[in-house]
């Protein structure tokens, strides 16, 4: 009895999805799981329930993930329920422990190879033997695409047709990457060690060969829960396979719509073909949001609702359970710097509002974007701290590139224009002005290279004031040694190391975080999407990146681009992502500045919420009515016929279209928002002032009780030119 009564407490607070999920027969159970709908909370409840009630023990369940937090989460939220003895690990802590348990058994005695921390030292050794000379970063790329392709189950004689099929984006020719990795699986057998995939690959081998193993590790794990399942690469889910052994007591949960990862391999087929695979599978949707307002959840519905393609089957249309919050921002500026100032201003205003800095995040799609929010936050006395990253000025290629500058101070004639000088200079590490490698990392480092040019480009365009007398001073262009010096300055203020402040991250590596404010960044097309996304299939997963991107935030959300990277630059475009919205905010004062200039620093696009429950409202008439169409109307219907009938009078006057009058979403609008006042009638979408001078006393007066005889017995209507 007691048992039963702590099963039954692990379902106190649940809500109906929640708790189907929890309390789903045995067997094969797939859990479509939304942004902030309590994934974790249903796993761990559904492993607590089925442990306390005795329907399994907790010493053969295991349970896999893909970041250590998160399965020392899930093991901590386990322990609370009172279920100890699961073991929650990531798919290679899991790998690893049996392939080091069962070592002596499956290599005769000897103990398990060494495992390389990291492949960059092998693939550079393994490429100069093919006769390609790979710097780190060049190196960090091959290393991916073997990463890749031992992942896909890729052998290196099928490399060449695979990475076509896939359209990888190879750093190499196909086939030199092809000899790259044959290379290196040679010189790890002759080193006697193995990487991660192998051990993955080891540990299948061990059981799917070796009967006694398969026995012995299926006899220890009979249930298993794998999160984060749209994350998954071929070899993983032959481990899964592997650990099942034909048996289906198996809960997978994942969301389709935060597939973006598939560069490393990562698919989410199998859980867009989980019922097909599993015939009798029991699925779950989890479509309760309850991290964001219905602000934040109505703008990531909206996003996500244009996608297109597989992981478009699974999309989920999440519901927001906070109370409403405020809108989302959207913002436009001049230029880059521009960007970046008004986020750090804005972050130094909720930081002395009372938002700890640690519960503040910005977030672009690079890591080489951090540099101008390093600055102004700097500049602004805003702590903060790099995930997933180092600071600007702390990359190798950064550091290395700013030793190449001081040099050419030395040969670089002075009357050098700036940016000629750094490009030329620049070129001595390797970089060049033309299009960026392929391959993420040496990409990147061009891009942080770049960044350098872009920053020359903005310095020389202060030219520096040199005083000559007592009144009197002078202009002259700014040198490559002012410039280094600059760049001293800036690195120094930005190594000042800080332990609580706000987060800047790429977007990748905001993956499975949370904060109450957050700031998407530079949401321009060529960077948002980038313009390495060439396939559908790419502009989708960045589609899918920037949703990530906004489920991010609990309470303020922050959205905004630069119509250039620097001041009088090339003009862009928004990102074909960002909702299509009325821009009827008008202009207004960027923070921090004055006068007509400023004004038109920044301009903003007005997000309408729906007044019943707090959901952004995109579509034009859904924004007049004020409410989402699924929402109830409270129409006053013998307003709304009094209404009808006044436009029509008043259109037979103008000899006019009754809906040049008003349109049948505004009557509607009208009838049941019932304005009492000018202020209230121009806050309803469709009205505006004109309008307002033309009908604004008529529809007062009918909305007040008046009749439609006493607001135009016999009255002409003349539209003013």
């Amino acid at each position: 009895m007691v048992v039963h009564s702590a099963s039954e407490q692990v379902l106190a607070g649940l809500d109906p999805e929640q708790r189907a999920a929890v309390t789903a027969p045995a067997g094969p159970v797939c859990i479509l799981a939304g942004a902030g709908t309590g994934k974790t909370r249903a796993i761990t409840s559904r492993i607590a329930h089925r442990a306390l009630s005795g329907e399994i023990s907790p010493r053969h369940v295991l349970a896999v993930t893909f970041t250590a937090r998160a399965a020392a989460e899930m093991r901590s939220r386990l322990s609370v329920l009172g279920v100890g003895g699961v073991q929650a690990r990531t798919f290679h802590a899991a790998a690893l422990r049996q392939v080091r348990y069962f070592a002596p058994r499956l290599l005769a005695g000897r103990a398990m190879p060494e495992l390389l921390d990291s492949k960059v030292r092998l693939v550079t050794l393994a490429a100069a033997r093919v006769g390609l000379r790979a710097d780190r970063a060049a190196a960090r790329d091959l290393a991916g695409e073997i990463e890749w392709a031992k992942s896909s189950l890729v052998e290196p004689s099928d490399y060449v047709v695979s990475a076509a099929r896939a359209l990888r984006d190879t750093p190499h020719e196909p086939a030199k990457v092809a000899d790259v990795f044959t290379a290196y699986e040679q010189l790890k057998r002759s080193n006697g060690v193995i990487d991660f995939e192998d051990m993955l690959r080891a540990a299948v081998w061990g059981i799917e060969e070796h009967s006694d193993v398969g026995e012995q590790v299926r006899g220890q794990y009979r249930h298993f829960v794998v999160d984060e399942y749209q994350d998954v690469n071929p070899l993983q889910q032959r481990l899964l396979d592997a650990w099942l052994g034909g048996r289906n007591d198996l809960t997978v949960v994942g969301d389709a719509s935060q597939t973006i990862y598939s560069f490393t391999g990562a698919t989410s087929a199998y859980l867009v073909d989980f019922p097909r695979r599993h015939r009798n599978a029991t699925v779950v949707r989890l479509v309760r949001d309850y991290r964001s307002t219905p602000q934040v959840v109505g703008l990531a519905n909206a996003v996500i609702s244009q996608a297109r393609g597989t992981e478009a089957r699974l999309r989920l249309e999440l519901s927001g359970q906070r109370p409403p919050g405020p809108e989302p921002d959207l913002r436009i500026f001049t230029d880059e710097p521009a960007e970046a100032n008004a986020v750090a201003a804005r972050c130094r205003a909720l930081i002395d509002a009372g938002t700890p800095a640690k519960e503040i995040a910005v977030l672009f799609r690079v890591n080489a974007q951090s540099e101008a929010y390093e600055k102004a936050l700097t500049e602004a006395s805003v702590p903060y701290v790099v995930q997933g990253a180092e600071r600007f000025f702390e990359r190798a290629e950064v550091r290395q590139a700013m030793v190449a500058l001081r040099a050419a101070t030395r040969s670089i004639p002075g009357e050098t224009p700036l940016p000629a000088a750094v490009v030329e200079a620049l070129t001595a590490v390797g970089w060049a002005p033309d299009a960026p490698p392929a391959g993420g990392a040496a990409r990147e480092r061009w891009e942080a290279l770049s960044a350098l040019v872009q920053l020359s480009e903005e310095y020389a365009a202060s030219p520096e004031v040199v005083p000559i007398g007592e009144a009197a001073s002078v202009e002259r262009p700014v040198t490559l040694s002012d410039f280094t010096e600059e760049l001293a300055r800036r690195a120094a203020q930005q190594h000042v190391p800080t332990v609580d402040g706000v987060t800047l991250a790429s977007l990748h590596s905001a993956k499975g975080l949370e904060w109450d404010a957050v700031f998407l960044v530079g949401l321009a097309e060529g960077t948002m999407p980038t313009t390495y996304a060439k396939t559908v299939e790419q502009v989708e997963e960045e589609r899918r990146l920037l949703y990530v991107g906004i489920t991010r935030a609990r309470q303020w959300l922050w959205l905004s681009y630069a119509a250039a990277r620097s001041p009088g630059g090339r003009a862009r475009r928004p990102s074909r992502f960002l909702p299509q919205l009325d821009r009827s905010g008008g202009a207004e004062r960027a923070a921090g500045g004055t006068g007509p200039a400023r004004r038109a620093e920044r301009r903003r696009t007005q997000i309408v919420s729906c007044r019943i429950c707090g959901a952004t409202l995109l579509a034009g008439p859904d924004r007049k009515l004020g409410r989402c169409p699924t929402c109830p109307s409270d129409i006053d219907d013998e307003l709304h016929e009094r209404l009808r009938e006044w436009r029509q009078r008043v259109a037979a006057a103008q000899k006019v279209p009754a809906y040049v009058v008003f349109t049948d979403a505004t009557l509607i609008a009208l009838a049941e928002r019932r304005p009492g006042r000018s202020e209230e009638l121009i806050a309803i979408a469709g009205i505006g002032p004109r309008k307002l001078g033309l009908y604004g006393e008529s529809v007062l007066a009918l909305v007040g009780g008046a009749g439609v005889d006493d607001v135009c017995p016999e009255k002409t209507f003349e539209i003013s030119s």
